[in-house]
């Protein structure tokens, strides 16, 4: 189903209730930390996740509700599966353009756009779109390819030369323009005629734009979020009435829960953060004799060489890097087998955790839908591809009577 109207606040509410119930379950990271607090009280849901394979993890990874694991992981998936369902908003045909409106976009960057600007269906045409942090603009070009007006914000300076150029080339009427959509003159970008459309705007990015599009009296506006850690501060600002009234506080660490889930890497690339994975773990366990404390160390990022070094100089320039005593010389070998194995074990834990990286995503779209509902907006909240496109299908289609 669409949720629009009561729904959204319905829906809202028992997603809030389930995440407040069970958040014991998801705040913990496995990553950070040797033993869960809920592995004492389901201990046989902890021990069958954590005598699994590094493989196994990762066939269960995108469908975790599908795992046959002891209680109450079947009942706790089921719950979320419901939580999250969610309908596709209705598509309109859209026209085949020439390649060159598809010039330099990868292709499934390309086929999200197209599915995105396909659900954009509001009760009055468009005259004026307005591409929030767009890139080159494709999106826009899209949307405008019929003659309609177009401007396009984007911070790069090369990426909007770059798009002024593409638009110049197709003979449509876009403007592109520089502008740090978080700075206080922003808001003279935006006027009422101006249709926004935003296509993975990270964090506070579509925040900004949903406040500024209600304020500047935007009839349409249509945005599909991402990235919603991406925000200033250590903690969450809800949006909506209801979700600041919500007992449920949500860290900047928390956020990064729904986006937690890839389906997009290739092999290499997967190798490459397992193995990354596989020594920052092992050095974990070393760094806490080091330091004689139990308590995760958070690491830097490294670059991608350091995965060539020999495991015990990665220890030794890493322990360096923290600061911290010169590690004695141990059996190497077996301690980066602890950490591929601590890996496993990790990714299989991870698993409890990821049945909530839908109902918390959609927790914090709904706040968003609320919002614009407080703005006097009629909202629509639903998907606009397959999951399988973009795990980042959510759309809200936003307009005012």
């Amino acid at each position: 189903m669409i949720l629009t109207g009561p729904a959204l606040l319905e829906r809202f509410q028992a997603l809030d209730s389930f995440l407040l119930a069970h958040q014991q379950l998801w705040r913990p990271k496995p990553f950070t930390s040797l033993r869960l607090d809920w592995e004492h009280e389901h201990a046989e849901l902890a021990h069958w996740l954590r005598q699994r394979s590094l493989e196994q993890a990762e066939a269960s990874h995108n469908q975790p509700h599908l795992l046959a694991a002891p209680a109450p992981f079947p009942h706790l998936a089921a719950h979320a599966q419901a939580l999250s369902r969610l309908g596709e908003l209705p598509a309109r045909a859209t026209p085949t353009l020439p390649a060159h409106y598809a010039v330099d976009v990868p292709g499934r960057k390309w086929q999200q756009i197209e599915a995105f600007a396909s659900r954009l269906i509001f009760h009055r045409q468009p005259g004026h779109w307005l591409d929030w942090c767009a890139g080159k603009g494709h999106l826009g070009r899209l949307l405008a390819h019929d003659g309609g007006q177009l401007t396009c914000l984007e911070h790069d300076p090369q990426l909007v030369s770059a798009g002024q150029r593409l638009s110049e080339r197709l003979h449509l009427a876009a403007q592109h323009r520089q502008q740090d959509v978080l700075a206080a003159d922003a808001a003279e970008q935006l006027h009422a005629e101006h249709s926004p459309v935003a296509l993975h705007a990270c964090g506070e990015l579509h925040i900004r734009l949903l406040q500024l599009a209600s304020a500047k009296g935007c009839r349409q506006l249509a945005v599909a979020p991402c990235c919603y850690n991406r925000i200033q501060g250590a903690h969450y600002h809800a949006l909506s009435s209801p979700a600041r009234g919500s007992s449920l506080q949500l860290s900047r660490d928390d956020l990064g829960l729904p986006l937690s889930e890839t389906v997009t890497a290739g092999q290499r690339v997967r190798q490459q953060r397992d193995r990354s994975m596989a020594r920052r773990l092992a050095f974990d366990l070393l760094q806490r004799q080091l330091r004689g404390s139990d308590h995760y160390l958070p690491t830097p990022s490294l670059p991608v060489a350091w995965l060539t070094k020999d495991f015990a100089d990665y220890c030794r320039d890493l322990a360096a890097l923290k600061e911290l005593p010169r590690p004695p010389e141990c059996d190497w070998s077996d301690l980066e087998a602890r950490g591929w194995q601590r890996l496993a074990q990790v990714r299989n834990l991870e698993l409890l955790r990821n049945l909530f990286r839908r109902p918390l995503e959609l927790w914090l779209v709904l706040d968003r839908a609320l919002y614009l509902e407080e703005q006097g907006y009629r909202v629509q909240l639903g998907s606009f591809c397959s999951h399988a496109l973009s795990p980042r299908n959510l759309l809200l289609l936003a307009e005012r009577p």
